[in-house]
């Protein structure tokens, strides 16, 4: 049975679409967000993906960005209520198989399926954001993604693995000072948040054990005094969730390089 994936943070549209593709004959995974939607491609290797281009914390140009960069031919058919015309240019320009105004009849959505079903299809292994991905240059250097959300930690690791860093993930503090012990990582990016032993606390204890690598803190929290508290510690950047995930990897070429300045 074909899969289709839909990712949309109206959950309602999900449900309307799912139900119109299973009628069809498809086999339908939904998402209600880009982070979700993601760790579903990359399990599923779905052979067509609709994406709603406005939804909070991660996009739809963000997660088809993601998306070209494990499979740069995946067929992604773009929903585009309310797009302006960059937004749709933009999308185009990361070769979107289709991109469908949404208040069209669900008829056009499902021609539109049908027609690229029809087109030869590519297995993920034979693809270069998946068999390929051992071919991008290793840069030689060990990031540590330390977040208490799955999805999140996931998504991070996955993001720089195929950048050519070797990127590790774990839940919690705890787990993140045992593994610096045993092998020092290059750069660490620390959630601030997180239940137990927060990140400010993380990188209080990395710096009583001389750690020398860099940090990144990410976080979601407006609490201005933990901010400060974590600031204290000299981290070399600290940066707001949603994470941009274009804007974190400046930041971490740029601390990368200083570092071995």
């Amino acid at each position: 049975m074909i899969k289709i994936l839909v990712i949309d943070d109206d959950r309602m549209n999900c449900e309307l679409i799912q139900s119109v593709f299973t009628r069809h004959g498809y086999q339908v995974l939904t998402a209600t967000s880009g982070i979700e939607g993601l760790t579903i491609f990359r399990q599923h290797a779905p052979r067509v993906t609709i994406l709603d281009l406005r939804m909070p914390e991660m996009d739809g140009l963000t997660v088809l960005k993601e998306i070209r960069a494990y499979d740069p031919h995946a067929p992604v058919i773009i929903l585009g209520g309310g797009a302006t015309e960059e937004q749709e240019n933009q999308a185009r320009g990361l070769r979107v198989t289709d991109f469908i105004r949404k208040g069209l009849s669900l008829d056009v959505l499902v021609e539109c399926v049908n027609r690229v079903v029809q087109l030869p299809a590519r297995s993920v292994s034979a693809l270069p954001g998946a068999a390929d991905s051992a071919a991008v240059a290793d840069t030689g250097e060990t990031i540590l993604v330390v977040d208490d959300e799955p999805l999140v930690r996931d998504l991070l690791v996955q993001f720089l693995s195929l950048r050519g860093y070797r990127a590790l993930g774990v839940k919690d503090g705890a787990e993140a000072l045992s593994m610096v012990e045993q092998a020092p990582p290059d750069l660490i990016l620390l959630d601030l948040i997180m239940p137990g032993m927060d990140g400010a606390e993380v990188l209080r204890q990395l710096r009583q054990r001389e750690y020398t690598g860099g940090v990144i803190i990410i976080t979601g929290s407006h609490d201005e005094d933990r901010l400060d508290e974590a600031w204290v510690m000299g981290p070399q950047e600290v940066i707001g969730k949603p994470v941009d995930l274009e804007q974190l990897l400046t930041s971490i070429q740029l601390v990368l390089v200083c570092r071995e300045c």
